[in-house]
């Protein structure tokens, strides 16, 4: 018989994030802080619109774009966010999450051979996606020294003939890092001077610490060059809805909705009328999450900083990336032995991309109850290491 398999499928590794959590999933007194799944509940009259909704018999298709209700919700929400403004019928696309909508821009606009830089360490998806998109993937490592922010300087020296896309994961998963107003400026003259475009990844854009959120298509020139990429999991905590957005130029949002028209027909229904509910009237929420995250994320710089962990303050997301390179071991072996011997689950930075070895990626979406016990074991784990040493 034939290999039924696909080499380029193969050849892709599976997520680094799922193998800790599958093996934590069988340790039932062990603690995850590997999942970056908010610990809140998809707030109730959100869920009472998806309730509604399905009480109503609204269980049909939508459009292939999205229900038109929550396109102009969409808008509405960037317009008063980002001060940016989208045609509703033409600049908007409604996907299954924001992965799906970085897949198919990805697909959209790839012909095979042309280069996608992706700066690690970063979301899981990326790479695979441009490798099934026919793409090249490029890597860009970014430093801790910067923040983990990507400079122009870095920018420019990947770029090559063959380069098309630029991925901008900012609010960045894992490092929490950020691009304030004066970095995407600077990297804004790079794009337009070799006539890249981008598609940014803004699904933490809610979750800020410093300032607000801005983002690249507020910079001139680049909304004409940008795919913006946003969903409701991580603001409005509803991750199981599975829904997301994609903005951008009419005539790449067309090819998109194209592929996901075939592949796809349309998001869920219910989550797109909870969707509107949200976007609507779920700023409250999404502030009390948002001051909550915050609460944490303090209580973990002040415990690291206690430990002698050394770990920058991310101002964004809701991951930690702290540096365990003292201790003479990889991040696997780190976070296995932490697992195994204290049975508390992080993730090691190598699953985000190689320039990730020495770090763990620490997601504080967990009560500030199952923090304290984590870190307290943390503690007495880098104690143990130390004396080891």
């Amino acid at each position: 018989m034939r290999n039924p398999l696909a080499d380029k499928i193969v050849e892709i590794k599976p997520s680094g994030i799922r193998k800790f959590f599958d093996i934590v999933s069988e340790m039932p007194d062990a603690i995850s802080l590997g999942v970056g799944e908010p610990d809140f509940d998809t707030p109730w009259h959100i869920r009472d619109e998806g309730i509604y909704s399905l009480e109503k018999g609204r269980t049909f298709y939508t459009s292939n774009s999205g229900l038109k209700e929550l396109r102009e919700e969409i808008c509405n929400y960037l317009k008063r966010r980002q001060g940016v403004a989208y045609n509703s019928m033409k600049e908007v696309l409604v996907t299954v999450g924001g992965s799906e909508g970085i897949d198919v821009a990805l697909r959209a606009m790839l012909n095979p051979g042309e280069e996608v830089l992706i700066p690690q360490p970063s979301y899981v998806s990326y790479e695979p996606c441009t490798i099934l998109a026919g793409g090249v993937p490029v890597i860009i490592e970014l430093k801790a020294e910067n923040e983990f922010r990507l400079t122009a300087e870095e920018l420019e020296e990947a770029i090559t003939e063959k380069t098309k896309i630029l991925i901008l994961p900012f609010p960045n998963n894992p490092t929490g890092a950020i691009m304030e107003r004066k970095d995407l400026e600077a990297i804004a003259k790079v794009i337009e001077k070799h006539d890249l475009f981008v598609i940014s990844d803004e699904i933490y854009s809610e979750l800020t610490y410093k300032e607000k959120h801005v983002s690249i298509v507020e910079i001139p020139g680049m909304k004409e060059r940008t795919i913006l990429i946003n969903g409701f999991s991580k603001a409005y905590a509803m991750t199981g809805w599975r829904l997301g957005y994609a903005c951008g130029p009419k005539e790449i949002i067309e090819q998109m909705t194209k592929i996901h028209q075939f592949a796809i027909m349309c998001a869920p229904t219910t989550s797109q009328y909870a969707a509107v509910e949200a976007l609507r009237n779920g700023d409250d929420d999404v502030e009390e999450m948002r001051d909550a995250y915050n609460q944490r994320r303090r209580y973990l710089l002040y415990a690291f900083q206690e430990m002698g962990l050394e770990c920058f303050e991310p101002f964004g997301a809701f991951y930690v990336f702290p540096c365990i390179k003292e201790f003479g071991m990889t991040s696997d072996e780190f976070a296995t032995r932490f697992l195994m011997e204290e049975k508390v689950a992080v993730v090691p930075g190598t699953a985000f991309g190689d320039c990730g070895e020495g770090f763990l990626r620490i997601s504080y979406a967990y009560s500030l109850e199952n923090l304290k016990i984590a870190i307290e074991k943390l503690a007495n784990f880098v104690e143990k290491l130390r004396k080891e040493k």
